[in-house]
């Protein structure tokens, strides 16, 4: 398999976890900026263009917001499965995706956060949503982190949205004051974005009725081990779609 952002914070240690598995290979690396460096027994590649000449079946994306949609569509030109991990990708990049892998035949996963504990979250949030009807999401990061809301958010949002919108007393054109505070409209949820030093990635959605409420709420740490563990799994099952599949518990 191919791996885009090979030398990043998920990247590097998922490089390592591919090459001591048994039941994988790693045959292409790609990290513009380490160009001709080594990674184990590969050199490193400075283009997607590069790894995708190299002949293998899973590309694995964990570059950047900016260049993700580019790296997916080309690597499904190239008959390549695909494992997202970069976020950025909005639903639209996803209906020009789904119909590109599909006539190449091959699967995009791609699910906003690959943690497990991520991947739980959304699920009970869905059977939250089945019950409560009005709810709001906040999406924390790293202050360095340039895409908003996050991909964790918007997967979440999406998945909501499957089971209904959420119902809301004012409508928020009619807001009194500046209408930005009530946040960012995602397949019709809310969403409120942090961006602050000490944070990682998380994300919280709070349902509320009349006389209760309840707070699901997920933060992922400052280690890397639970996405690589969940892209592990990806890459495993990835060659079992045809298509765009979202949403990490899709594949549990």
């Amino acid at each position: 398999m191919s791996l885009a952002g090979a030398t990043g914070w998920v990247g590097q240690p998922l490089a390592a976890a591919i090459e001591a598995a048994e039941d994988l290979e790693l045959v292409a690396a790609v990290a513009r900026r380490a160009r001709g460096e080594r990674l184990g027994g590969l050199t490193i590649c400075g283009s997607v263009e590069e790894a995708l000449a190299i002949p293998s079946d899973v590309f694995v994306d964990y570059t950047s917001a900016a260049a993700v949609k580019e790296h997916v569509l080309a690597a499904v030109r190239a008959g390549r499965h695909v494992v997202v991990g970069s976020s950025g990708l909005s639903d639209d990049d996803f209906r020009e995706i789904d119909p590109a892998a599909r006539s190449a035949n091959v699967g995009v996963l791609a699910v906003g956060n690959f943690a497990i504990t991520a991947a739980l979250l959304q699920r009970f949030a869905v059977e939250a949503a089945r019950h409560l009807s009005s709810w709001e999401i906040i999406d924390s990061a790293y202050e360095g982190k340039m895409d908003a809301p996050s991909g964790t958010a918007r997967e979440l949002a999406w998945r909501l949205s499957e089971v209904r919108a959420p119902d809301v007393e004012v409508p928020v054109e009619k807001t009194v004051g500046d209408v930005a505070a009530r946040g960012a409209a995602v397949n019709q949820s809310r969403i409120h974005s942090i961006r602050l030093p000490g944070y990682t990635i998380g994300v919280e959605v709070r349902f509320g009725r009349q006389h209760e409420r309840l707070t699901l709420s997920y933060d992922g740490g400052p280690g890397a081990t639970p996405y690589v563990e969940g892209t592990l799994l990806a890459i495993r099952k990835v060659r079992e779609f045809t298509g765009v599949v979202r949403g990490m518990d899709r594949i549990l």
